[in-house]
């Protein structure tokens, strides 16, 4: 199966410091590809020189085999890369369906429309309401961004980079700060969302990740010391003494 992100041999220095090194992976779409590791092991850089909010210093970056590598993040938005943040990135007082049409006409801007009402555009309109559906939001759709639970506002977040039709989801720590019940709820979500996307996983919580992830890949110091699926991670005698420890 041909990958529909592929990354080749991807570094980034700043100065003398080489915050990713040679960094090769594959995503494709049907998986959830983990990238796990600690803090400073390069796993943000990674997802940043994905998304274009960096540029690489190296290497090369294909998406369904067209080189993306010196597209600008607005470009690769607009070509299918979606992406995530580590910290809670929503409009908190506007509501759960303005947040996400408002990714939607990101995604597709008429700025020659200038005497429309945008909050009228039928296309951000129905992208907004698929995109909730899609997250499990749409009993919530009416409510204000800011009231939901925190695991709420970390759909709406995955619902705001759906409503931008995208083909490859990166997201940076997803599940951060939740409690089981709402680390069940996401995870079911990405269960689900990985039908029809490739999706990269930044994740600390390496319980959710060995539950999730068809393929994990493994850097330490920038490098990736291991890649491959679940079991093979989790008997890999380097991982354990780098990050996983005895208890994995």
């Amino acid at each position: 199966m041909n990958a529909l992100l592929s990354v080749s041999t991807l570094t980034r220095r700043f100065g003398g410091l080489v915050a990713v090194s040679d960094v090769t992976l594959d995503l494709h779409r049907g998986e959830v590809h983990a990238v796990i590791g600690t803090n400073g092991a390069g796993k943000s850089t990674l997802i940043n020189m994905l998304s274009g909010e960096i540029a690489a210093s190296a290497g090369q970056i294909k998406l369904d085999g067209r080189d993306i590598t010196r597209r600008s993040q607005a470009m690769r938005a607009r070509s299918g890369v979606g992406r995530s943040y580590q910290r809670t990135t929503i409009f908190p007082e506007f509501t759960v369906h303005e947040n996400c049409r408002l990714a939607a006409q990101a995604a597709t801007p008429r700025p020659w429309a200038i005497w429309q009402n945008a909050g009228a555009c039928s296309a951000s309109n129905a992208a907004a309401g698929e995109a909730l559906a899609a997250a499990g939001l749409a009993d919530v759709a009416h409510r204000v961004a800011g009231t939901l639970s925190h695991g709420a506002k970390r759909q709406l977040e995955v619902a705001m980079c759906l409503a931008t039709k995208p083909r490859v989801l990166l997201l940076d720590e997803p599940l951060a700060g939740m409690g089981a019940e709402e680390t069940d709820r996401m995870l079911a979500l990405l269960e689900k969302l990985k039908a029809e996307h490739a999706i990269l996983l930044v994740e600390h919580d390496m319980d959710a990740v060995f539950r999730i992830a068809d393929r994990i890949t493994v850097m330490v110091n920038g490098a990736v010391i291991a890649s491959g699926d679940p079991a093979s991670i989790r008997e890999n005698a380097q991982v354990r003494t780098a990050y996983l420890g005895e208890d994995h």
